[in-house]
């Protein structure tokens, strides 16, 4: 029997995002701060102007600077969670 391969699953287990979708990661931003703030907070018009999941998820998927930020703030809200729990 041969060993399995580490290198390719090594690099999804130091990806915080793994196995989270980006309609998770929507959710939870839109839960936490509200349409709103999240339009505040990442200034584009999918957040500002008639917002709905559907519409920023279709928007976020072909928009590769705006899904970052997205990604990033999701980090950091994380990370929030952690410090205030």
């Amino acid at each position: 029997m041969t060993e399995p391969d580490d290198r390719t699953s090594a690099p999804q287990r130091k990806n915080p995002l793994h196995g989270i979708t980006l309609e998770m990661i929507l959710v939870h931003l839109v839960d936490r701060y509200g349409w709103e703030q999240l339009g505040r907070r990442i200034s584009i018009r999918c957040f500002t102007h008639e917002p709905s999941i559907k519409s920023s998820l279709k928007f976020l998927r072909k928009t590769p600077w705006a899904r970052e930020k997205v990604e990033t703030l999701y980090l950091r809200s994380l990370d929030n969670d952690d410090a205030t729990g």
